[in-house]
């Protein structure tokens, strides 16, 4: 049986980053700890309380890890020098130093805590963060189990980056067959099938490209521990189960369900919404779930987690004793890129057009031709919320970044989307979403098949009203944009080393609209504030602290600026953010 992750709790805690030998595939390798624990411990606060944690650097000093290291507190409100970011919040803690955090605790739930130094998170500086309610719950349970999904890699996460950079789709092994070209003739018929294989084909991408890094690479984990050393959760027949699911991996969507047990979920990121049963769910990375599940009739039941690109899994166990497991299930087919993931509604030639004017050589694994430095006059964060942008819209020049810009004058021709001119003819841009819709009411690609019922944001709608019940007083406009061949990732365009920071005036309410012009799924973090998600009517749904941006997708959430300092904006993709898509957000007062 596996070493339980230590349970931490109290007001007062120490906590000591160093590194220890691990083996998860048969091959010995060095990982970041905190006080020997890989994932780091639990830890267990209760809402009002004032906590003090003294984190150590004990890294030594021929560590790959760096001399640095640093905690963020994930979805935690607090003060933003105790935010955990260095470059931002503080300086970092160096190798033989010490740092103090202390901030009182003004909510509860489930979080989550980890490194923001280099790469650290994907080599085990992370974990479950527990904040106790001090009033009652609106749901009941007996038994509570923390479930913390992460992925593990035995190459040095530097070199896995480096590997990404020069070979971006080195785990995509699992492209299309012959055999897929005649069992989709049979099913779509053979005109159909050329077209979409044209498509792509002159797109030069290719359809599978479902995840950066999967199980080719990565070593699924629950708490800490591989499939094969079955993590157990106890429980006694009838009993209500609470399970917090944390996705603490640095790439991995993980794809959720428990065969024989419907799930409900009564909590998202940490905050309660109306209880909603299914049998499955995705879970994008730094997102947390609550379930209910009621196990009865049988001795145990299996807890499974598919990457969403169906190339590996974990599972752990659900069980009245130790030693037992359930039969664990298949793998599901692998799921398949649409024209919807390109931000296309048409599937005329090039979806209809909507890809006009891009330079399709770019695309994929092609060559982009040289172009101007996207960021060489970045206007990022200045407040045009005063100013009709419309005029801009197609004339700005290609320098030029527009991140920050109210964009919502912005309309395009015949509905289509409007991009800030920091994409044209980028280099690093190699797709454009010309008719994103929010596809809040979509699952997930490949997800609620069987006839299982699949979690969406359309059915999580938070247990109170809109908080702040201002309407926003401008709109920020942000795509978000890459190049998968380069592995070059961005906001408009524009890497952070090239970008400014995002202003926002304290008080004040904003929205926030995100268009996704790439074919990946991007889950985004907004430091110190909560992002409440709207409907397609404008109206609240949902409190969150990560939004997931589906491929071609366009959601809006409302930002209240109610916390003063400098705030990181990024992609929880550990990668895509080391590699620019990040942002620094500064409330003024």
């Amino acid at each position: 049986m596996p070493p339980a992750v230590p349970v931490l709790t109290g007001t007062d805690f120490h906590l000591r980053i160093g590194e220890l030998p691990v083996n998860f595939t048969g091959k010995r390798r060095t990982a970041i700890t905190v006080n020997g624990s890989l994932p780091a411990p639990v830890l267990r606060w209760r809402e009002g309380d004032t906590v003090t944690l003294r984190v150590d650097n004990a890294l030594p000093p021929d560590s790959v890890f760096g001399d640095t290291t640093s905690i963020h507190w994930h979805g935690i409100l607090l003060p933003a020098n105790m935010d955990g970011v260095p470059s931002m919040s503080f300086d970092g803690i160096r190798r033989g130093e010490s740092w103090l955090y202390r901030f009182q605790l003004n909510q509860s739930g489930t979080y989550w805590y980890h490194s923001h130094s280099g790469f650290q998170e994907q080599a085990g500086l992370y974990g479950a963060l527990i904040v106790d309610a001090r009033e009652p719950e609106p749901f009941r349970y007996e038994r509570d189990h923390v479930v913390l999904l992460s992925d593990w890699t035995d190459l040095s996460p530097a070199d896995l980056y480096a590997r990404l950079k020069k070979m971006a789709d080195f785990d995509n092994t699992y492209k299309r067959t012959v055999g897929d070209f005649i069992r989709d003739a049979q099913k779509k018929g053979l005109s159909a099938t050329l077209e979409d294989r044209k498509m792509w084909g002159q797109m030069r991408m290719t359809p599978t490209d479902i995840s950066d890094v999967n199980a080719n690479t990565y070593t699924y984990l629950m708490n800490g521990t591989t499939a094969l050393g079955n993590w157990t959760g106890l429980f006694k027949s009838g009993e209500k189960v609470r399970l917090r699911f944390i996705n603490g991996s640095a790439m991995t969507y993980f794809d959720v369900r428990i065969p024989g047990l419907k799930m409900t979920v009564v909590a998202a990121d940490g905050l309660p919404v109306h209880p909603v049963t299914i049998d499955e769910f995705r879970i994008a990375t730094a997102e947390t779930y609550d379930v209910i599940v009621e196990p009865s009739g049988q001795d145990a039941f299996t807890i499974f987690a598919q990457d969403s690109g169906r190339t590996g899994y974990v599972s752990g166990t659900l069980a009245v004793r130790e030693g037992l497991r359930a039969p664990i299930p298949k793998l599901d087919p692998r799921p398949i890129l649409t024209m919807a993931d390109m931000g296309m509604a048409d599937h005329g030639a090039h979806g209809g057009g909507s890809m006009a004017g891009m330079d399709h050589s770019a695309m994929g694994h092609g060559t982009a031709p040289a172009a101007k430095p996207a960021a060489a006059n970045d206007m990022a964060g200045m407040d045009h919320s005063g100013h009709d942008m419309s005029a801009m819209a197609g004339s700005a020049p290609a320098g030029g970044s527009m991140a920050g810009m109210d964009h919502s004058s912005m309309t395009g021709m015949a509905g289509m989307q409007t991009h800030p001119a920091t994409e044209n003819g980028n280099p690093l841009v190699d797709n454009q979403a010309m008719t994103p819709t929010s596809r809040l009411a979509d699952p997930g690609n490949g997800m609620g098949t069987d006839g299982r019922k699949a979690l969406s944001y359309s059915m999580l709608r938070s247990l109170f009203d809109d908080p702040d019940g201002r309407e926003p007083g401008r709109t920020l406009e942000m795509h978000l944009t890459g190049h998968m061949e380069k592995f070059a990732w961005s906001f408009n365009g524009v890497k952070h080393s090239q970008s400014g920071p995002i202003k926002l005036n304290y008080g004040e309410r904003m929205r926030i609209t995100l268009v996704n012009d790439t074919m990946m799924s991007h889950p985004i973090h907004l430091h110190g504030m909560w992002s409440d998600l709207e409907d397609d009517n404008g109206n609240f749904l949902v409190r969150k602290h990560t939004i997931d941006m589906p491929p071609g997708s366009k959601r809006s959430y409302r930002v209240r600026a109610d916390a003063l300092g400098r705030w990181a904006y990024h992609c929880h993709l550990l990668y895509h953010m080391e590699s620019g898509m990040m942002r620094e957000v500064r409330v003024v007062g």
